[in-house]
């Protein structure tokens, strides 16, 4: 670890992700990590497939646990818990907690991004909807009706769960997704505890206005929410308080950046120039590609995004294209199927041993597809398989899945842009596999750069914390220069080669789409929904006495 010469000012970073929580430290202007410690956050056992939820005082109690490690190791690298400015916060989008604003305790588990219990809640919004098209709210909040985003969540809590019921009812109840949760407590919790969100997180809710990034009066009444158990939303850098935080040596430090993890990656990528693009390689995908000042609606399955917000200057915005499962399915061959014993080491060792997939193509679509397709119906599939296959042809097969679904989202973006992307920025923990990299580069046919530090995210929002707080730090206006040093992967075949592959690629998905066939919720399914006179003669018998037979219902109708 490096020891410090002269003291520069420090930034702390809270990094609240799916699967661990960290603090760590960097030094202003340095985009090395000094020091970190992390814990892994277990998921709550639920017994319903599709159903993911945390204990939110986990997530407390790892970043107490965190912040306490690493204060430890400050001395020893001629450091003092007081030489720490200012603190960021970054989180995992779309997770939604509720609490009680009196006690502080939580009146359900946190529902995690990925949860996709809410699909009666979708049938309810669609059923209301013209045509029951899922981009209606599109020009209000850039985002299709989808269980992924947070309203649909809250929703589902507030007409399943009586606590939440009860606490609503009672105007105690607050929600927020996970910076809004860590915020709330760290700066008092029940005494006093900041209720404020950032426009990043606010726009992944489906409840902020997209254009004047407030909350919006008919996405509420849509969803039946009050505004008084929503956070206030702010810029992504500015102070929003200080630490009050039982008795924590932090006590008194302002907090001054909050990020959604996708969006702080994209800063720390330095991607802050219109027309430049991130992909993060997580236990999901997430490309971003800023668009500046400009809100582009995408026609092409995307959505409209902030991507961050300096204190009082315009906002800028990004499109982005999520892929639910990337390094899930490699954790699924592991877990589920016994293929393989160390995803990061053999993930890449084992599939380097074939030279292809043997035209083997993996969708993992283990709950649905996200952008550009948005099916919820759709569930994986392996295809391709003949007597030569082995596993190593499905786990080459499994990596390349992940390169055809960010082509995807790359092909998407360039119809709703116009201008191909030219290179395409990497991070996080998938990437230190150069295979998976140089299969990215040649499938989607353009340089990818891998960004050394494997995990940028916690930068993106150390930089904007720091940029608040006024001290000396990395100067974000400043945006031609290289702030991350990286690998470049280039790409080794032809044209023709990716077109042939990624068009076996999309016969795959084809197949993949359809399979989950449970049955409507009653709103899609009622027959109040529907004009009586829009109902095939063949659904109806008219007998002697007048008597409407309607579908499987009996619906008596004065002749």
């Amino acid at each position: 670890m490096p020891v410090a010469s002269e003291k520069e000012p420090l930034i702390g970073v809270i990094d609240a992700g799916t699967r661990t929580v960290k603090f760590c430290v960097f030094r202003s202007r340095h985009t090395k990590e000094l020091t970190d410690h992390a814990v892994d956050i277990m998921p709550v056992s639920t017994s319903r497939e599709g159903w993911h939820e945390e204990d939110p005082m986990e997530i407390l109690a790892g970043i107490r646990h965190c912040i306490g490690d690493v204060l430890q190791k400050l001395p020893s690298l001629g450091y003092k818990v007081s030489d720490i400015c200012t603190i960021g916060i970054t989180n995992q989008r779309e997770t939604t907690v509720v609490w009680d604003r009196t006690t502080g305790q939580p009146l359900y588990n946190a529902i995690v991004w990925n949860d996709i219990r809410t699909d009666a809640t979708v049938d309810k919004i669609l059923a209301k909807l013209p045509d029951n098209n899922k981009n209606h709210f599109k020009p209000l909040c850039g985002l299709p009706v989808s269980p992924y985003f947070s309203a649909f969540k809250l929703k589902w809590l507030m007409d399943n769960v009586p606590n939440v019921r009860k606490a609503c009812k009672a105007k105690k109840c607050l929600f927020g997704t996970v910076d809004t949760w860590i915020l709330w407590n760290l700066t008092g919790g029940p005494n006093g505890g900041i209720h404020m969100t950032d426009v990043t997180n606010a726009s992944r809710t489906f409840l902020m206005n997209i254009e004047t990034l407030h909350w919006d009066p008919l996405l509420l009444r849509t969803f039946s929410i009050s505004s008084d158990i929503l956070p206030e939303i702010r810029s992504s850098s500015e102070i929003y308080g200080k630490i009050k935080f039982n008795n924590s040596p932090l006590n008194g430090i302002p907090i001054s950046g909050i990020l959604g993890n996708q969006q702080s990656a994209l800063v720390g990528q330095n991607c802050l120039k219109e027309g430049l693009a991130k992909n993060t390689y997580r236990s999901g995908c997430f490309l971003l590609y800023n668009t500046g000042p400009n809100r582009v609606q995408s026609t092409h399955g995307l959505v409209t995004t902030v991507a961050y917000q300096f204190g009082d200057k315009p906002p800028v915005y990004a499109l982005e294209g999520s892929v639910a499962v990337a390094g899930a399915a490699m954790n699924w061959l592991r877990d589920n199927m016994g293929l393989i014993n160390d995803v990061t080491e053999d993930t890449e060792s084992l599939a380097q041993e074939v030279f292809n997939t043997g035209d083997v193509y993996f969708v993992p679509a283990f709950n649905g597809l996200y952008a550009p397709y948005w099916r919820k119906d759709a569930r994986g599939i392996i295809c391709g398989l003949t007597a030569f296959t082995t596993k190593k042809h499905i786990i080459r097969a499994a990596l390349e899945a992940v390169c055809f679904q960010t082509r995807d989202i790359l092909e998407a973006m360039n119809k709703d842009c116009g201008i191909p992307l030219a290179k395409l920025h990497v991070d996080g923990r998938m990437t230190t596999n150069n295979l998976l990299m140089q299969l990215q580069a040649d499938i989607i046919g353009i340089p990818v750069f891998r960004a050394q530090s494997q995990d940028i995210t916690a930068l993106g929002v150390a930089m904007a914390a720091g940029y608040a707080s006024g001290i000396e730090v990395w100067d974000l206006e400043e945006q031609d220069r290289e702030t991350v040093p990286k690998d470049t992967f280039l790409p080794t075949t032809t044209e023709d080669e990716r077109d042939a592959r990624y068009k076996k690629w999309k016969m795959a998905v084809q197949r993949s789409l359809g399979w989950a066939t449970s049955k409507k919720s009653p709103d899609m399914t009622d027959e109040r929904y529907r004009l009586l006179s829009s109902i095939p003669a063949s659904l109806y018998l008219i007998s002697s006495f007048g008597l409407l037979l309607l579908s499987k219902k009996m619906m008596f109708v004065e002749a």
